[in-house]
């Protein structure tokens, strides 16, 4: 799993040039995350994809757009997941690496459940 992070500027259809990009070289987004962040007017979207190639191919196209301030493929070190889980009335968050809360969402096999991975 690599994870892409990116500081874009907060604003109207961002999002969706930033996908387009993934559209034309037809990479499969796994996860995303996106909300205001440290710099002024400014946004971070940290999105992953499975493969490095894909991701490298992302960060060639998205460098290009002229929303986006910043971008990079970040360190697996820095990596972490969080998933809410949820058994009819119950609920859990987990948070800790990908393999850990992946392994814990297999394990507990929750009838409902969203993964998503972040990094700093």
């Amino acid at each position: 799993m690599e994870v892409i992070s990116m500081i874009v500027n907060n604003e109207f259809g961002v999002m969706q040039r930033v996908m387009a990009e993934f559209t034309r070289k037809r990479i499969n987004v796994e996860t995303i995350v996106e909300g205001k962040c440290e710099m002024a007017s400014k946004a971070r979207i940290v999105l992953t994809v499975k493969d490095r190639g894909e991701a490298e191919a992302a960060v060639g196209r998205l460098e290009r757009l002229q929303d986006v301030e910043q971008v990079e493929i970040v360190d697996p070190h820095r990596h972490e997941a969080y998933a809410l889980v949820s058994n009819g009335d119950s609920k859990v968050r987990l948070i800790g690496s990908i393999e850990e809360v992946a392994k814990l969402v297999a394990v507990t096999g929750p009838e409902q459940y969203i993964q998503i991975v972040n990094a700093l």
